[in-house]
């Protein structure tokens, strides 16, 4: 078999990173830290080039894509902190009127957190008692949610002006869409079983994006800071660190794609494991590479990190992942 990219896959890649190097660039990143706030006409933007209908059937009205061309989206929305609940939106395409177009914002409540809960058209889940917290990462503003859905959920009265919670989406007959079952939070208004995988599995490709740039970013740094009168990057133990970093990112790479092809729910908790891991340890790494300067607020590091954890923590977090896969062992 050959698992190398098609050419039409690159040349998504390509023009993926592209867009939003004109769209997302380095100065509107370090914009939305000093200001969150979701940026509409940019959502409208990622609508208007099929980010979101990109797994749409062509005949209504979406790009007719699977899965692995998805992966390669969000791996480039990963690379340069893209900021919003883009695979809320991405999944809810084609259910949801609107979101495929980037005119509605979709949001889901997942693992007891919602990500951007008060700038989202529609809520997937209940947010009956959803509280703001602190998040740790300044792009991804978050709510706890005491409750999600389950038989025991008693529903009550919905607080003025909360946008309405949509019922459970519909199947699209996606052919790239895994059988089997994950955990789930369950309940009405979720995302179904196939289609929680699809995010999970986006997520983790976001992950691997990061993981990426984090790489490059520390060998980039190491091949320009001197020190002792030669650059850092000549020095064993950088070189140790830059190269397990590259490592962990090709091994999350890998898995992820491959989850995305086979779309089997093993697979996906599997490449999640891999693609957190990679992400944090590798940010981590990036800021060891850095050293001081990598823990000031003008460094882009401490961003990937903190996303980094929040990802992680947002669908399937390690403990659960890890109990899917151990149980086909």
């Amino acid at each position: 078999m050959d698992f190398r990219l098609t050419e039409d896959q690159r040349a998504l890649r390509k023009g993926v990173r592209e867009l939003l190097a004109r769209l997302f660039d380095r100065e509107a990143l370090r914009s939305a830290v000093d200001a969150p706030s979701l940026d509409r006409g940019l959502w409208r933007e990622l609508g208007a080039a099929g980010f979101f209908a990109l797994r749409v059937p062509e005949e209504e009205g979406g790009v007719g894509l699977g899965l692995p061309e998805a992966v390669l989206l969000f791996e480039e929305a990963g690379r340069v902190l893209l900021p919003g609940p883009l695979v809320a939106t991405h999944v809810a395409a084609g259910a949801v009127p609107g979101s495929a177009e980037g005119e509605v914002v979709v949001t889901d409540a997942s693992e007891g957190l919602v990500a951007w809960l008060d700038e989202a058209d529609v809520v997937l889940g209940s947010t009956e008692g959803a509280v703001p917290l602190r998040s740790v990462d300044p792009l991804t503003p978050l709510h706890r949610v005491p409750s999600i859905g389950g038989a025991g959920d008693s529903g009550g009265t919905r607080p003025q002006g909360r946008r309405p919670v949509v019922p459970t989406l519909p199947q699209r007959g996606d052919p790239h869409a895994p059988a089997g079952r994950m955990p789930t939070t369950g309940g009405a208004g979720v995302l179904p079983v196939a289609d929680e995988l699809v995010a999970v599995l986006l997520t983790a490709a976001e992950q691997v994006g990061s993981a990426e740039a984090t790489t490059e970013t520390a060998v980039s740094y190491a091949g320009e800071r001197e020190q002792f009168g030669q650059v850092i990057g000549g020095f064993q133990a950088v070189k140790h660190l830059c190269a397990g970093m590259l490592v962990r990112a090709e091994l999350a790479r890998v898995a992820v794609r491959a989850a995305a092809v086979t779309g089997d729910p093993v697979e996906i908790a599997g490449a999640k494991l891999l693609a957190d891991e990679a992400a944090t340890g590798n940010a981590r790494d990036c800021l060891q590479v850095y050293g001081g300067m990598g823990f000031t607020w003008e460094a882009d590091v401490h961003l990937h990190l903190k996303r980094a954890w929040v990802r992680a923590r947002l669908r399937l977090p390690a403990a659960r992942a890890e109990e899917v896969v151990a149980e086909q062992l």
